[in-house]
């Protein structure tokens, strides 16, 4: 081919061969370079190999020739968060508190997909539907988020047709697209712990257990005193309803309106019954005569006494089911935190009977609409307050919005029917929002400001060395086989990763995630056949401020005694503090 070229070409071609093996920023994985050249005068295409035999510059890595990371913020999605340290272990302590509970109940636990087909959520949750997250169809399937944790659990009862009657409790995320406010635990992704039974029994029975189920819950959490029930009864509010004169088709709209009462004055569910619902306003006033009355045995003897609407089918059954109710919760010791409370909607459609909610702190807003309009209108005019118009704007900091329900359930009998057709299985249960409960333990953790940090861990015993000098090994292997016998007997050990570790750096560790006790090897002790237990966080003036010997051979015994020692004394003293959220009391008007 050497023929072909011309002398400028050939020329030319050498200098780029030179300048070639000059270059000192090439990558450093080739090896060769190719240079295309055009000959002006033949218009033919020339390719040069030329080899490079000089090493990559140091400066050259290749990190250097790393794709620059994209230019956007490094955050989690509007409605959630990650979870680690001590939010993790106070989760998981309220998870096992509700899982005991649910397990003495003889709850067996199962399991269903984080999606579902979207025709089986459809139509399931009135206004709410709105929330569900929808999926891009990948596989020929529509399919969404799931909402809750009920319609899928109808749906498995009615794929399951030989199981008739169950107790089934399911811990599980959900999604929805709501408006956030994340330190008030109104997340789009969140936690549910649900209990249910299903099946065919005698009136009221199961429903008197799930309320049960929840006071032992809250109980176990610490909260006794501090929430309330709220119930009532899709049948009561519907004859209510009938008996006023609303229309059919707007009874569940009307539900809608009616549920906000927690969140609004009279006067504004009223205008959205009228202006938005297309209530006739005369019907509307005939409702709000019942609907802001609470009580208990008292408001149920009132409906009872009132002619017209003991006439009416459905409320005539709905008073006749909270009566045994009542009675049965007598039975249960349960009835005192029940609020019998006629504004009670629950929005969502599949609801047949008895519906309740939990309030507690922070349930209700710090300021009503109202309130909060009347505060920005007397602001200076340059300061234009208020909230955004922005659906997806966090709302932690709006002091219109409350945290809202911690619980909330109730009978639902045809649900699964929907599903199997004929097929009706009864079913009543308990909801309770992970989130929520957890941003209330959070503030009451933060009000009580004592002076005892939360544990970063579990573990119970920090294995240590003591010594040093040139002579001192470290006891490695010590250690070591220390927290294998601790580990073999179910303790909860760790040790520092030091071959020489210095006894502060120790000491240091075990603080830091609050490990309540030491246990410290020193080659002395180790050669009398004993050990050092140490109770950490103990006064200045305690006889065993400095720790006590223990046998060695006994060591696992010694630990384990302690250790179960020292959780009935923590099981005694949050008995008598009381593990109160915020200052809180019984009743639905608490605010925060």
């Amino acid at each position: 081919m050497s023929t072909l070229w011309s002398k400028s070409s050939w020329t030319l071609v050498t200098q780029s061969a030179r300048l070639l093996r000059r270059l000192t920023t090439r990558p450093p994985n080739l090896n060769c370079c190719c240079v295309a050249l055009l000959n002006s005068d033949s218009r033919r295409r020339f390719t040069v190999t030329t080899a490079h035999r000089r090493q990559a510059p140091p400066h050259s890595t290749v990190a250097d020739m790393a794709p620059k990371a994209p230019k956007f913020d490094i955050k989690t999605p509007k409605g959630t968060k990650d979870w680690d340290g001590v939010d993790m272990l106070v989760r998981e302590k309220i998870f096992s508190s509700i899982t005991d509970v649910f397990k003495r109940h003889g709850g067996t636990t199962i399991d269903t997909p984080v999606f579902e087909l979207k025709e089986i959520l459809a139509g399931k949750y009135g206004e709410d539907s709105k929330l569900i997250y929808d999926l891009a169809d990948q596989g020929g399937e529509l399919c969404s988020l799931r909402y809750d944790l009920t319609v899928p659990f109808a749906r498995y009862l009615a794929m399951n047709k030989d199981i008739t009657q169950i107790k089934r409790y399911h811990i599980a995320k959900v999604y929805r697209r709501d408006q956030p406010a994340v330190s008030k635990g109104r997340m789009r992704e969140f936690y549910q712990c649900d209990f249910d039974i299903a099946g065919t029994y005698d009136s009221m029975i199961p429903d008197a257990e799930i309320i049960r189920i929840i006071n032992e819950v809250f109980d176990s959490l610490g909260w006794k005193g501090t929430y309330t029930i709220k119930l009532n009864s899709r049948k009561i509010l519907d004859g209510i309803f009938q008996v006023c004169g609303v229309p059919e088709a707007l009874i569940r709209p009307i539900s809608s309106a009616v549920d906000k009462l927690d969140k609004m004055p009279w006067e504004d569910v009223r205008k959205e019954m009228v202006d938005e619902k297309g209530l006739d306003l005369v019907i509307a006033d005939k409702i709000g005569q019942w609907v802001v009355l609470k009580g208990q045995r008292d408001l149920l003897e009132k409906l009872q006494q009132d002619e017209e609407l003991s006439k009416n089918p459905s409320m005539a059954q709905g008073m006749a089911d909270l009566d045994l109710l009542f009675t049965i919760l007598e039975y249960f010791d349960a009835l005192h935190t029940v609020s019998f409370d006629l504004s009670l909607a629950r929005g969502l459609d599949y609801y047949t009977g008895v519906i309740y909610e939990v309030v507690t702190e922070g349930s209700a807003p710090a300021v009503s609409a109202a309130e909060a309009a009347a505060q920005a209108a007397a602001r200076p005019s340059k300061k234009k307050a208020g909230k955004s118009g922005d659906p997806d704007e966090d709302r932690s900091n709006d002091p219109t919005l409350g945290i809202g329900s911690i619980a909330a359930g109730g009978r639902y009998d045809n649900l699964v029917g929907m599903f199997s057709g004929k097929t009706q299985v009864p079913c009543v249960g308990i909801s309770f929002g992970i989130d929520r409960i957890f941003s209330i333990t959070k503030a009451r953790m933060a009000a009580q400001k004592t002076t005892e940090r939360p544990r970063k861990t579990d573990v119970d015993v920090y294995v240590m060395a003591f010594g040093g000098g040139k002579d001192f090994t470290g006891l490695l292997k010590e250690r070591s086989q220390v927290c294998a016998r601790l580990w073999d007997a179910g303790i909860k050990a760790e040790f520092l990763y030091k071959v020489k570790p210095k006894l502060p750096a120790q000491f240091k560790a075990a603080e830091q995630n609050g490990v309540p006790f030491a246990l410290i090897l020193g080659e002395d002790e180790l050669a009398q056949g004993k050990v050092r237990i140490k109770e950490m966080g103990l006064a200045s003036d305690h006889p065993l401020k400095e720790g006590e010997l223990i046998s060695f051979e006994n060591l696992t015994e010694e630990v384990q005694q302690r250790l179960t020692r020292k959780k009935q004394l923590d099981s005694i003293t949050q008995q008598a503090g009381g593990l109160r959220v915020v200052h809180g009391i019984k009743g639905e008007d608490v605010k925060a």
